[in-house]
């Protein structure tokens, strides 16, 4: 029986794995020029690392951003709770 087309991933054949093919061994190797033409045996460890999706630099930017306006917003902060203080 198939799974309906609705209910497949998308993102099935792009997710991370931990064992890679002997081709993107090569293309690694490849990138980091550590290829010898013509080796067959005995191919070298190659780190295949998940990739992040950067969630956390972009977290950290807008902590920086909000450093800087977090100078202004103490002062603001007592006359807010003047304000709540009053309403009581």
């Amino acid at each position: 029986m198939s799974i309906d087309r609705s209910l497949k991933l998308k993102d099935a054949l792009r997710r991370h794995r931990n064992v890679l093919s002997r081709g993107e061994r090569i293309e690694i190797l490849k990138k980091e020029e550590r290829w010898e033409e013509g080796k067959v045996m005995g191919l070298p460890k190659v780190a295949h690392r998940k990739s992040s999706t950067g969630k956390k630099a972009a977290a950290k930017k807008e902590a920086v951003e909000g450093g800087q306006e977090g100078a202004a917003a103490p002062a603001a902060a007592p006359s807010a709770a003047t304000g709540a203080a009053g309403k009581k």
